[in-house]
């Protein structure tokens, strides 16, 4: 005969659990709406004051809040306003291209304090690691932060690290990136612990943080410069796929461009050969329209008589790789980013949602990057900030 077990019963919170549920509401709110009160806390997370008085002394205590003057022009004495204390701690976004090295450094409360950006071209593949740490010292130095000041660095590259061996994939034009032991050497390097994302997939999470994608949890990022590009979030993740690869769309066959045979080649066949930078300046030359880069030949058709007709093709080519992958997604909304939508601002923007619309079931509302600067620098910024404010906000 067996004896059959009752099921337990729900277990209440532990004084500890509560109070870290409390305190990381609290900073998250801080955040959200700057200096707050122990009344305003309280009011807005459901606490009494005598707990929210002792939430705001354990914090202080932490040294993850501080005093930042009072509250004037109400009724009553003034009150006592809190901050998220910048100096909690500080972290490093990087945008690695085959050209160019940028960095960014930012307080917890994500306000970025130096940015830095060096040329790569021509450095030994060997020197990589140690001229990365040097990019990232210097900007530390620029934001007027002491050595080891950092809680952690993320990297946007081109690329895609495959979630078991962590070798970095779809990365043959950056030399010196390849090593097995990258991230523990760059860790070394740079004396704070180091990850490495895929850089559209950085854009993406930058967009939903806030830029165009904000409160939208499945949506599309294409990007599109010298290289096509794509992330995918759905139910508002990042879908990375099985090797990590998911949304490199370069090689998708398309209507319109070669299958590509050899994927290993470089430009060969696909996407990439439809809307890519070398595909936009030969489509910009057919129309008559110079530029030393995509970015410019699409900027310069925004003025130019025969640019209408250059912008409308353009966007039926972008069209063509957004319907197939609509057609598999069916997303809510895309973002356009990267120098060649960038450039071609709302008019290719438009034109890119009518040609969709004309050869896709799902019709996804189409939206340009709302990011000034670098939208891959911001999410490694954001990337860097959700891991360390994790870390540092669990105050168990």
């Amino acid at each position: 005969m067996t004896t059959q077990k009752s099921p337990r019963s729900p277990q209440a919170g532990t004084p500890s659990l509560l109070r870290a549920i409390n305190d990381r509401a609290a900073l998250e709110l801080l955040l959200a709406n700057g200096p707050l009160s122990r009344t305003q806390i309280g009011s807005l997370t459901g606490l009494s004051k005598p707990t929210a008085s002792q939430l705001l002394a354990r914090l202080e205590a932490a040294g993850l809040v501080v005093p930042v003057g009072t509250t004037a022009g109400g009724p009553g004495p003034n009150a006592q306003l809190y901050q998220v204390n910048p100096a909690a701690g500080y972290v490093a976004g990087l945008d690695v291209t085959s050209t160019t090295v940028r960095v960014a450094v930012a307080d917890i409360t994500g306000v970025t304090l130096a940015e830095h950006q060096v040329s790569c071209k021509g450095w030994p593949a060997a020197t990589t690691v140690e001229r990365v740490a040097e990019a990232v010292a210097g900007t530390v130095r620029r934001a007027q932060l002491p050595a080891g000041s950092l809680r952690e660095a993320v990297i946007g590259i081109g690329g895609a690290p495959d979630p078991v061996t962590g070798k970095l994939r779809y990365a043959s034009h950056l030399p010196g990136w390849h090593s097995p032991r990258l991230l523990e050497e760059l860790a070394a390097a740079i004396g704070a612990p180091v990850s490495i994302e895929n850089d559209v997939n950085l854009a993406a999470v930058a967009e939903q943080s806030v830029g165009a994608a904000a409160g939208c949890e499945d949506f599309v990022l294409l990007w599109a410069e010298e290289g096509i590009g794509a992330a995918i979030v759905l139910a508002g993740r990042l879908h990375r796929g099985f090797t990590g690869g998911a949304g490199e769309v370069g090689y998708m066959p398309v209507p319109g461009a070669p299958v590509s045979l050899n994927s290993r080649r470089k430009h060969s066949g696909g996407f990439q050969d439809l809307a890519g930078e070398p595909a936009v300046l030969a489509l910009a030359r057919a129309h008559g329209l110079r530029g030393a880069d995509a970015t410019q030949a699409v900027a310069a058709a925004l003025d130019a008589p025969e640019g209408e007709a250059f912008l409308a093709e353009l966007a039926e080519r972008l069209a063509v790789g957004l319907a197939v992958i609509a057609s598999v997604v069916d997303p809510e909304l895309v973002v356009l980013s990267g120098g060649t939508p960038t450039a071609g601002g709302e008019r290719l923007r438009e034109l890119v949602q009518q040609a969709l619309g004309r050869m896709s079931i799902p019709r996804p509302e189409v939206r340009l990057s709302a990011l000034p600067g670098s939208p891959v620098l911001a999410g490694a910024l954001q990337r860097a900030l959700a891991s360390s404010r994790d870390a540092l906000f669990s105050t168990r």
